[in-house]
């Protein structure tokens, strides 16, 4: 299915998908509030220590308390991505957003009054639950916002998931300097405004449609169905989506449920599986969290006077070139802009190093490692930071996209788990050689990319699903002509 000029942009499919990706801002603010604040939130930890044990806290358990808050919020993102099948196929997609932003209420009353009670054991245990919730959401979002999307904005909306994360993350570094909230009487504050992203989610969200996928094909309310769809697309012309959408129930009634380590077993969703994992290990291996979790830091040793600003310039970056993805992807398509990101944020990579390691002798290099930087944030935003978070629902088809969803996000946060537990460690060990590491990943990536990876650009879920049936050996009936699937053959013939 090709894409449509006369598809039309409805207020109701904005309100939709702006009330959705909330939820997106909410994991973004929180992956990046925890940065700025740094320095005065180990004070905190000194201090509570110092009163219970009468005696400073020694670097090496400082080292390991702030670690354990920067990856906490990980761990739970696992525990929460995997837990997405639970929730959407029970509650819906619309009505598991809602009953998640709970989490989020809880989370901001641990975190916001964690210096009041002087416990760190609190702010820790925040970032655990936010985490919880940043897990369920980065299921929810996607899923939801690229079942009530047209084909042919699919890949459009399914970034804003992505902009919403950034334009999160902006927030928080904005917030997070020592005028507004990062500073020693208002960082409780800082963490705790968590609630209020999360009480203007549940304030819009009554007004949100569920996704009518999820009402005819899990629920066979069809009247239902044709009616969020009448509204989302602005027209009562809605006959090829629900021909679409019941042409996969008739399949899905042929089907047993789908369950994780079916995913695995079959050679039906063998392929699409593994890809799905590999693009979101893609994203999280590439380097970007290191930059997220510790620019300040690696600001501070390039020699920036005023290294928090220079953070909020990342940040700026980040949320231009997410824009210009956005705009793009429908023309250049997924497959393309993934690969120019990978190459462009390796050999950044590159440059990252070899500045950090000449600073000592070449002051002027810290320039250069800041262009790098701003380089390695605007490579990914084009294609690693928003493609594997949507294409993964586009892989499968609504029986086991629940399941697919479940297991890429737990890949995805075991990996952000990984660097930001290990990053510092590691950068102990390797000093400014540490991104060589992240360039290896990255070319190892954009090869597989380039030989596994098929385009989606403007195919229906049907489409896609049917070509992976076909390569597998399933029996392929509907969607027979060679040249519907000739991108997809080309790259799905290696797998």
């Amino acid at each position: 299915m090709h894409c449509e000029g006369k598809t039309q942009v409805t207020p109701h499919l904005v309100l939709t998908v702006g009330t959705a990706v909330i939820g997106s801002l909410q994991f973004g603010y929180n992956t990046g509030v925890i940065n700025a604040p740094q320095s005065i939130i180990e004070h905190f930890y000194n201090e509570t220590w110092t009163e219970r044990y009468s005696e400073p806290i020694s670097q090496t358990a400082l080292t390991t308390l702030w670690s354990i808050s920067v990856a906490i919020f990980s761990v739970g993102g696992m525990f929460g991505s995997f837990s997405v099948g639970l929730f959407v196929n029970r509650f819906g997609r619309r009505d598991s957003m809602l009953m998640a932003n709970m989490l989020a209420f809880v989370a901001a009353a641990f975190m916001g009054f964690s210096k009041m009670t002087a416990s760190w054991e609190m702010l820790i245990v925040g970032r655990f639950i936010v985490g919880l919730y940043s897990g369920l959401s980065t299921g929810f979002v996607p899923m939801y916002v690229g079942e009530i999307s047209p084909t042919s904005l699919r890949g459009a909306l399914g970034t804003l998931h992505q902009l919403g994360v950034v334009i999160g993350i902006l927030v928080a570094q904005i917030f997070g300097i020592e005028p507004i909230m990062g500073n020693t009487t208002l960082w409780p504050l800082l963490l705790g405004f968590t609630l209020i992203p999360a009480m203007l989610q549940c304030a819009l969200l009554p007004f949100c449609p569920e996704s009518p996928r999820y009402l005819l094909i899990n629920q066979n309310e069809e009247g239902k169905a044709k009616s969020v769809l009448e509204k989302l697309r602005g027209t009562e012309d809605v006959q090829k989506d629900m021909q679409e959408m019941k042409e996969e129930s008739q399949r899905m009634m042929r089907e047993k449920e789908v369950t994780i380590p079916e995913l695995f077993r079959s050679r039906l969703y063998r392929q699409p599986i593994l890809i799905a994992i590999l693009l979101q290990l893609s994203q999280q291996l590439s380097g970007i969290n290191a930059v997220f979790y510790y620019s300040t830091g690696i600001f501070e040793r390039a020699g920036v006077s005023q290294p928090v600003y220079a953070t909020i310039g990342a940040g700026v970056v980040n949320t231009a070139f997410t824009m210009v993805s956005l705009f793009v992807v429908e023309r250049a398509g997924r497959r393309p802009l993934h690969l120019i990101g990978l190459m462009g944020m390796a050999v950044s990579a590159v440059l990252i190093t070899v500045a950090m390691a000449l600073l000592d002798q070449v002051p002027s290099m810290s320039y250069v490692c800041i262009a790098a930087i701003f380089c390695f944030v605007a490579f990914f935003e084009i294609g690693p930071g928003p493609i594997p978070w949507f294409i993964v629902a586009e892989l499968f088809s609504q029986g086991p996209r629940p399941a697919a969803i479940a297991v890429a996000g737990f890949s995805n946060w075991s990996a952000n788990f990984l660097v930001g537990m290990g990053f510092q460690y590691v950068e102990q060990l390797c000093g400014p050689y540490v991104f060589i590491i992240f360039t290896v990943l990255l070319l190892g990536f954009f090869v597989f990319t380039y030989l596994k990876v098929p385009e989606t650009k403007g195919r229906s879920f049907e489409e896609i699903s049917a070509s992976f049936r076909q390569s597998s050996g399933e029996s392929y009936d509907k969607y027979s002509a060679p040249e519907e699937f000739i991108g997809l053959r080309r790259a799905d013939s290696t797998l």
